[in-house]
């Protein structure tokens, strides 16, 4: 089977075997399928999506989100040792630790 990863579309090309014809499947999702549910955002994307350096005194923005995750419950995912924070998460987790005239 041979693959083809250098296009510029992109694509990965599938030969069964040699004269077969083509199937192109691709590599990155298309934007405005579904609800976005699976978007997952980086450590500095989440602290501009929560506007963190707006609203912190805190010179190092990256504690703000330790603590958020250590004291808060911050939802997130490890993959590759790196943490990722899907965004339907974290906004249902914003909804959970909204206080409401308390």
């Amino acid at each position: 089977m041979s693959e083809t990863l250098d296009n510029p579309n992109n694509l990965i090309n599938l030969d069964s075997k040699s004269g077969s014809k083509r199937k192109d499947m691709h590599l990155f999702a298309q934007t405005g399928i579904g609800d976005n549910s699976f978007e997952l955002m980086t450590e500095s994307e989440v602290i501009q999506f929560l506007r963190i350096p707006e609203i912190s005194n805190s010179k190092n923005y990256h504690n703000v989100i330790e603590h958020l995750k250590k004291f808060r419950g911050m939802p997130r995912i490890h993959i590759c040792r790196k943490a990722l924070y899907p965004r339907k998460a974290i906004l249902e987790w914003i909804k959970k630790e909204t206080d409401v005239g308390k």
